[in-house]
């Protein structure tokens, strides 16, 4: 069941002298137009936004306090962390029709895909597990005890590796997908929240939010080689609390959410020096790319929208309001 969102009376008149009143009838844009997917945890909902016109198409309703957001390798499938209703949703982002539901442990709250598409591998953020998913069959493959309150997950390109941090324990722990065992817990600062890899799997960026830093761990000697600090100017230290993280494809600049700072800092990579900081919405959250990364969405829990970012030029160059805490978000051609 899905709400849907119709322009105002002067912008419906415009669409009908384009010759777009099909928009208003069907499905609202075509079903090959590229679009961003945010999930609202206090809404229930997902927004579904054109990612040309940067207008909203559609509001669906979800699970309960959905959060974790991803799609699949080939664009067909997109999943949702119903965290209280202890659930993974599938959806058909043409459709935007509930496909089906994977099992996921209690209070799904992160996943991540392995590259090829299968499996899922959940953070369970009640029941210190990973969970392992076959998204094929929708059964669960295995379970793996970690730290207490999971969240972050990050893979390597290859797949082979899985860190998952944990909130109250502050480490990151790193999983062989082959065993399916830890091979090295890394202590790293307070309640930790997201893992990256970098393009070339050779380090993962640790955010750890009350800690207020961002650990660069090593994968091949697990050791931390670099931890970025933050500071800006007319923003108390207790404010800057880093959670998502972002790389390019090209392994050359880090973006990374600081949540009540409401910036988003703008990092070398190479160097690990953070190059400036741009604002955006109230308690930036999560971020995702646009697929050609000529724009980074952020969503920005307290104001209710999500913020577009040239990449290329390090500028903010829309606000789009979506629903009420929105929390993760991703784009597909």
């Amino acid at each position: 069941m899905t709400t849907r969102l119709f322009p105002a009376r002067a912008s419906v008149t415009a669409l009908v002298a384009a010759g777009a009143l099909a928009t208003l009838v069907g499905f609202a844009g075509p079903a090959n137009a590229g679009k961003i997917f945010v999930t609202n945890e206090r809404d229930h909902t997902m927004t579904v936004v054109d990612s040309d016109t940067l207008k909203v198409l559609e509001t669906v309703k979800t699970g309960r306090r959905p959060r974790g957001l991803t799609v699949s390798p080939d664009n067909k499938l997109i999943y949702i962390c119903a965290s209280d209703d202890n659930r993974v949703e599938v959806y058909d982002p043409n459709t935007l029709k509930l496909i089906k539901t994977l099992p996921s442990g209690p209070d799904p709250e992160l996943f991540v895909l392995h590259p090829s598409g299968n499996p899922l591998y959940i953070a369970n953020e009640d029941d210190a597990l990973v969970t392992i998913v076959d998204t094929k069959t929708n059964q669960v493959l295995s379970e793996i005890p970690v730290g207490v309150e999971p969240e972050g997950m990050g893979i390597s390109p290859d797949g082979k590796i899985l860190v998952n941090t944990s909130e109250t324990t502050s480490m990151a722990h790193f999983i062989n997908t082959e065993t399916r065992q830890i091979v090295e817990n890394v202590l790293v600062d307070t309640r930790p929240r997201v893992a990256e890899f970098t393009p070339d799997g050779k380090q993962v960026w640790v955010s750890a939010e009350v800690g207020g830093t961002v650990s660069i761990i090593d994968v091949a000697t697990h050791q931390i080689t670099k931890k970025l600090n933050f500071e800006i100017p007319g923003v108390t230290p207790e404010a800057i609390q880093p959670v998502g993280v972002r790389i390019t494809k090209d392994g050359s600049t880090a973006f990374i959410a600081l949540g009540p700072a409401n910036r988003v800092a703008v990092v070398d990579v190479k160097t690990a020096e953070i190059k400036r900081y741009l604002l955006v919405g109230q308690r930036v959250w999560q971020l995702g790319f646009s697929p050609d990364e000529k724009f980074l969405y952020t969503t920005n829990g307290n104001s209710n929208d999500i913020s577009v970012i040239d990449v290329a030029n390090d500028k903010v160059v829309k606000s789009i309001a979506v629903g009420r805490g929105p929390w993760g978000v991703v784009a597909i051609p």
